[in-house]
Order: C-alpha cells, then structure tokens, then sequence
C-alpha cells in the first residue's frame, strides 16, 4: 500500500509530464501557422520585423503597430512636397527601422525625389554658411587684435 505522499508525488508526476507534452505540442502548432502564415504573406509584399535590430522606442509606453504586427507592410502616402502618391515599401522600412535605427514612430512624408532636392537644398544651405562664417573670420583676423 502507498502513502498518501507517494500518491500526492505521483500525480505531481503525471501532470508535470501532461503539461510539458502540452507546452510541446503547443510549440509545434504555433511553428506549423507562422509557416502557413509565412507562406501566405510572400504575395502581399510582407517582411517580417526582427525586434532584436529595432532601435529604442524613445519615450513611449506604447508599441508601434508594426511591432505588434511582427510585419512590416506596404504604407501609401501623399508626398508633402510635390503631392504625388507614393507607397512605402516593406523593405524600405525595414531598411529604416532596423539598418539605419530610425524612430520607431515615424513613416515617410516625402517621396525620393523630392528628399533629394531637399538634401541638395540644406547642402546649398549649408555651404553658403559656412562661407559666410569663414569670410567674416577672414576679416577679423586681417584686421588683427582690436586693442
């Protein structure tokens, strides 16, 4: 006859082995649907987002859709300077999130042409400036100490 503390340590046994072949099964099912998952989102131009490349979320208790998501998906969008509708690509966000560390919290607003011209602008911008501010330390250091 068994004591109750080999009974109670028996059972203990069998639903520690119930719950482990459980967590098994449960790890296969959720493998098998994110491969058919997988498989179905190739088409609809889908990348899926790798958090462990994602750059910190900034000052923010909520999480970015995508995130949630686990997809990146093509995001239509008006361009802010020429007005044309562009899409921004799964891949092009990919590129921005987790290459170049972008905010998790921002999404394109100008198409490439127009960031384009906007870069050549601030450049030109900048260029001039700088030669401005050499120019005029050209000038004070002709004109030696004011004493």
């Amino acid at each position: 006859m068994k004591s109750n503390k080999q009974k109670r340590s028996e059972i203990a046994a069998r639903k520690a082995a119930k719950r482990e072949k459980e967590t098994i099964l449960a790890a296969q099912a959720a493998r098998k649907a994110r491969l058919e998952f997988l498989r179905s989102v190739g088409s609809r131009g889908e990348v899926p987002v790798d958090t462990t490349k994602l750059g910190s979320a900034g000052n923010s208790y909520s999480v970015p859709a995508f995130v949630e998501r686990g997809w990146y998906v093509p995001v239509d969008f008006t361009c802010k300077a020429c007005r044309k509708a562009e899409t921004w690509t799964a891949e092009q966000q990919k590129w921005w999130y987790e290459t170049a560390k972008g905010s998790l919290f921002t999404t394109a607003t100008m198409c490439r042409s127009c960031r384009r011209k906007e870069r050549a602008r601030r450049d030109e911008v900048r260029r001039v400036h700088l030669e401005g501010v050499a120019r005029k330390k050209k000038q004070s250091d002709s004109q030696g100490p004011s004493s």
